[in-house]
């Protein structure tokens, strides 16, 4: 019988939401909460902070700021060092991260994919995906060798100095490049491409060519190359690259590097039921 059918009006049950889900009113949220998520997401974008600092940075008192940090340390979402004196986030953290990555298909298929690449190339493969201006590293599979590159998931690197934030700008639509592109570069070597003119270009070999080289611009003596994955409408959704120090991964080895990289993302882009924008 269908309970629910039978119910009167009156006592139905919302199953995820109560009726009237869609206001998003102050009587609908919890503000202790919010502000224990404020206070979660800017410490795990800064990890080692003081108190002083955290509290300094989110404008609040650092009575209020401790008792969310406490809260937070007794779900062992944060962690306090007390030789350092210094807040972190705790390993619960990654905890629920890896549980949203288990169920994100594109990751799950994604390993074998990356773990082939690092075989073929011999360098570290790694799988991102665009959070606002930054790529949010969210797997990896690490070379052998003593020397190589290292970006655990959770890691954030600009869009405009890594390979696959390059690769992904190069398939952007024009309206959410330019919104991306309307403030101020960083630079962090005399590589950067902080000019958005000069980044304009490389976005266009960047698209002719397929992939994306990552020459030094982010970290010296480090390179990359990456090459976009795209879902079923066709749309850029993640990045693959290999990457690792520049004494390997010189210039002779680009395009058999850059082949490989674009073997890679096509196999992913298939595994998820995407379209490939590359013959």
């Amino acid at each position: 019988m269908d309970s629910e059918k039978n119910d009167p009006e009156g006592t139905r049950r919302a199953r995820g939401r109560p009726r009237g889900w869609e206001d998003n009113t102050a009587q609908n949220t919890v503000k202790a909460l919010d502000r224990g998520m404020e206070v979660l997401e800017y410490l795990s974008r800064h990890p080692g902070m003081t108190l002083s600092a955290l509290a300094g940075d989110l404008d609040q008192s650092p009575a209020t700021v401790y008792r969310v940090l406490v809260t937070l340390e007794g779900r062992r979402l944060v962690e306090f060092d007390p030789a350092e004196q210094l807040w972190h986030i705790g390993s619960q953290a990654f905890v629920i991260g890896a549980r949203f990555l288990r169920r994100t298909s594109l990751v799950e298929r994604a390993r074998p994919v990356l773990r082939r690449l690092m075989e073929e190339t011999g360098e570290t493969a790694n799988l991102g995906m665009v959070r606002d201006a930054s790529v949010l590293f969210v797997s990896q599979v690490e070379t052998h060798e003593n020397i190589r590159a290292f970006f655990p998931p959770g890691t954030l690197s600009p869009l405009h100095s890594s390979g696959i934030g390059k690769a992904l700008l190069a398939e952007m639509a024009e309206e959410r490049l330019a919104r991306l592109l309307d403030r101020p570069l960083e630079r962090f070597t005399p590589h950067t491409l902080a000019e958005p003119g000069a980044l304009r270009v490389d976005l266009a070999a960047i698209r002719a060519r397929g992939y994306s080289i990552d020459a030094e611009e982010k970290n010296l003596g480090m390179r990359c190359i990456a090459a976009a994955v795209f879902d079923a409408s066709g749309e850029a959704v993640a990045g693959i690259s290999v990457s690792g120090p520049s004494i390997r991964m010189g210039p002779d080895t680009e395009t058999e590097t850059g082949r490989a990289v674009m073997r890679a993302a096509r196999e992913l882009t298939e595994a998820v039921g995407g379209v490939t924008r590359r013959s």
